[in-house]
């Protein structure tokens, strides 16, 4: 989905939306075009535009960008509007140490989810093997969300999951910055599929310990790039 394609589509969200127009709602979408990457960094959102599509009052919209801000995914430019925001070093530095914390914690979990939990972390790396073979790099992009969704999942906990949500939407925005998706997706997807083979195996331990390792490393590819780019 490029372009304003994103926008186009959100009219037959709307039906839905005006059943509920709550600003929660409208956050939630706005936030989930973020983390499947329709919106990258520095795009305006046209109030106008979006409340039209959404079918929301004035102030709903409103509010749903006050609770996206923050959540530092937009940000408020005087007398310009607002923007998808355009993450740091610093915000890099701070969601790995969150992602550690929660994910790897998560991740204990795996003995005793529920079956349907664990089958969703095998659904994500499948489809991101899938999207990999088929050379469809924005779907393994969207594959890697929801590997990361699917633990958190582990535990079962709507705070959590709702947590990470917010978490990794901002990472999307960080992933914009490292242009070609292939250079950058291509050798995680085979990281994931270790840490799940790991934990499929009963080595649950091995597995956190090997997703703390993916996030070393991930983190320092994003902030070499990053700084690269001044």
């Amino acid at each position: 989905m490029t372009g304003t394609d994103w926008l186009a589509s959100l009219t037959a969200d709307g039906v839905e939306l005006g059943r509920v127009s709550t600003a929660e709602r409208v956050a939630d979408f706005v936030r989930t075009r973020v983390m499947e990457g329709d919106l990258p960094p520095g795009t305006r959102l046209s109030e106008e535009a979006l409340r039209t599509a959404l079918g929301v009052a004035r102030n709903t919209l409103r509010e749903a960008f006050r609770l996206l801000t923050r959540e530092r995914l937009l940000v408020h430019e005087h007398s310009r509007g607002v923007f998808v925001r355009t993450p740091d070093v610093a915000d890099i530095v701070d969601l790995y140490a969150a992602r550690r914390v929660i994910e790897g914690g998560a991740l204990t979990a795996w003995s005793t989810a529920p079956e349907e939990k664990r089958q969703a972390v095998r659904d994500a790396v499948r489809f991101q093997q899938e999207s990999a073979r088929a050379e469809r790099w924005s779907d393994v992009a969207t594959g890697n969300v929801r590997f990361h969704l699917a633990i958190t999942g582990l535990v079962g906990s709507a705070r959590l999951d709702e947590e990470v949500r917010r978490l990794l939407a901002e990472m999307r925005l960080v992933f914009h910055h490292m242009g070609d998706q292939r250079e950058f997706y291509e050798n995680y997807v085979q990281l994931n599929r270790d840490i799940l083979e790991l934990a499929d195996g009963g080595a649950a331990g091995a597995a956190e310990e090997a997703l703390r390792k993916y996030f070393d490393i991930a983190e320092q590819h994003l902030l070499r790039r990053m700084r690269s780019h001044g």
